[in-house]
């Protein structure tokens, strides 16, 4: 579950930045953005083999 509050956490934070880059058109933090879309792909997979790893115990 950290990870999962990590991954929110994460997305909260690009939001500022998100904002800047469409709607004021400042391409630094465009390029947050990209970079913060990446860690979020990379939790994102972490998540998943953790799940898959907790099933498999499982089953």
């Amino acid at each position: 579950m950290k990870k999962f509050d990590e991954l929110k956490k994460l997305v909260a934070t690009l939001e500022a930045d998100a904002d800047k880059f469409y709607n004021k058109a400042n391409s630094a933090a465009g390029t947050r953005v990209r970079k913060g879309m990446q860690d979020l792909k990379n939790i994102a997979q972490a998540i998943r083999l953790e799940i898959q790893e907790t099933k498999n115990k499982e089953a």
